[in-house]
């Protein structure tokens, strides 16, 4: 068996417009239909059928921060250039919508953020192909502190 890429996501989410609301209206993914009586909502950037599927659960213990077993954090793609990824920027400030990190990985430059739920994205543009293609290890070079 081999992967092919990774599908799709499933977040359990307080509120359901709450978390729309940033995944729909800010991050710019399509809502394309609703299950579950309209307590879950698939969402896709267009590349397949959904990458995400939003599912509202209401109230629950919020899980630790830090370091702990499970998720970590997910990173969206949302462009090609690190101009994309300043234009991210802006707009998230102008929405208020803290930057919690930013970081240059040598193959991507990413934005670190947090959802309604505190569920850690990163927002990421690639850097040059021929970067990690020529050099399949620079995916593990030292994080470096991005300035935009």
């Amino acid at each position: 068996m081999k992967a092919h890429y990774l599908g799709h996501v499933v977040f359990y989410v307080k509120e359901l417009e709450r978390s729309l609301a940033f995944y729909r209206d800010m991050l710019g993914f399509k809502e394309v239909g609703r299950i579950f009586g309209g307590a879950a909502a698939a969402l896709t950037s267009g590349r397949t059928h959904h990458e995400l599927l939003l599912i509202e659960v209401g109230e629950a213990p919020a899980p630790p921060r830090g370091r702990r077993l499970g998720l970590y954090h997910i990173g969206i793609k949302i462009g090609d250039r690190l101009e994309e990824l300043r234009a991210a920027k802006r707009e998230l400030e102008q929405a208020g919508v803290p930057i919690s990190g930013m970081s240059d990985h040598t193959v991507s430059q990413s934005l670190y953020l947090h959802d309604p739920d505190g569920n850690e994205v990163e927002l990421y543009v690639d850097a040059e192909e021929a970067i990690w293609k020529r050099n399949p290890a620079a995916v593990l070079s030292p994080i470096k502190p991005l300035v935009l």
